[in-house]
């Protein structure tokens, strides 16, 4: 059972975390992204929150509650109220050779589909541009002091543009691993609020990518843990169990909300002069 729990446990990380890092890069521009799950709107986010300087949190909250109408129109008008005309093919597990058959951290780390690998690997090339290229630099100066990045040239709607719409790929590979990596259909509402988990993961992992990962394994270890309570019969109600993500997501952040070191600029609209 520690074995399943452990592989649960990484593989119910990897969207969290793709989602987490596409935030980070927003966050590090200056831009909170709280419309995370209506990612398929990513473009319209951005000129409401870059080139319109709209409240950036009314604004995404606004397209969550609209993404998640509008696909599940549009996906009980094209499969019907059950949808069980929409399957997909999960995505093939790779064993990464004699790694695979470790005791115990095997099939958690080398028996994965290649989502979870790609989510972990790009964890160092996004401290990589962050940190150590010119572009990062210019990146982290917009979401500090906007006005002076700006004086300088930088261009600070070009670069939040650019941050959003890397996030709005990351993001929408994590939306796909709901659908590709461990289900074959669509369910209205899948996302189940990891959105809004990614958020308090960039939080606890203090806008630090390799934080951020081991953040990420963190919350994806109380969603394996729903299951593995679930499986065992310890008379209590389940819901209690479903609910352990969100009840980790709320203490961390009311212990870590106002310790954390966000972007000087995080969240406020910015007006070219």
């Amino acid at each position: 059972m520690l074995e399943a729990f452990l592989s649960s446990t990484v593989a119910m990380a990897a969207p969290l975390l793709l989602a987490a890092l596409g935030e980070l890069l927003v966050e590090d521009s200056g831009v909170i992204n709280i419309g995370i799950e209506g990612v398929m709107l990513t473009a319209l986010f951005g000129a409401m929150a870059v080139n319109l300087a709209v409240n950036q949190v009314v604004a995404g909250t606004a397209l969550d509650i609209f993404a998640l109408g509008v696909t599940g129109v549009f996906y009980r008008r094209m499969f019907g109220v059950t949808g069980q005309a929409l399957t997909v093919r999960t995505l093939r597990q790779v064993r990464l050779g004699p790694l695979s058959h470790l005791p115990l951290i095997g099939p958690a780390l080398f028996h994965q589909n290649l989502l979870v690998y790609f989510s972990f690997l790009i964890v160092p090339a996004v401290w990589l541009a962050l940190y150590r290229t010119r572009w990062g630099l210019n990146l982290r100066a917009a979401g500090e002091r906007p006005e002076a990045a700006d004086a300088l040239g930088l261009g600070v709607y070009g670069l939040r543009w650019q941050a959003l719409m890397i996030s709005g790929v990351l993001t929408g590979l994590s939306g796909a691993y709901l659908t590709l990596g461990y289900a074959n259909t669509f369910v209205e509402g899948m996302s189940a609020g990891r959105g809004f988990i990614a958020l308090a993961i960039v939080i606890l992992g203090e806008w630090r990518p390799g934080r951020i990962a081991i953040a990420s394994v963190l919350f994806g270890a109380a969603l394996a843990l729903q299951f593995v309570l679930q499986a065992v019969n310890t008379g209590i109600p389940y819901q209690l169990f479903l609910a352990l993500p969100y009840v980790l997501t709320l203490v961390v952040l009311t212990a870590l909300g106002g310790q954390s070191h966000a972007p000087s600029a995080l969240g406020e609209p910015y007006v070219r002069p």
